[in-house]
């Protein structure tokens, strides 16, 4: 799925799905309607969050989420990691 406007502007929500090599982005307005929805390479995931104004950011903590927390971070974005609750089932279920 690659949904790119030439108008960014109006993105306020980003959710980002991080991986080793291909990374989900998925932008929302205030009123929800979806604005982007596309796969960025690493190199090009900086580049693509420069060009936005200054946005919410969602991704699922993980080991690289505190790195691109940081560099979000320093470009002007809220960023806010959502924790895995996933394994914690798996942990109850072993005591």
């Amino acid at each position: 799925m690659s949904k790119l406007p030439s108008d960014l502007s109006t993105v306020t929500t980003v959710a980002v799905d991080l991986a080793k090599h291909i990374f989900q982005v998925h932008g929302c307005d205030a009123s929800g309607k979806v604005i982007v929805a596309k796969a960025l390479r690493r190199k090009d995931v900086l580049p693509f969050f420069a060009s936005l104004s200054p946005c919410l950011i969602g991704m699922e903590a993980c080991g690289s989420a505190y790195h691109w927390g940081r560099e979000l971070l320093a470009l002007g974005h809220d960023v806010k990691l959502i924790p895995n609750y996933g394994d914690r089932c798996i942990f109850t279920h072993l005591i």
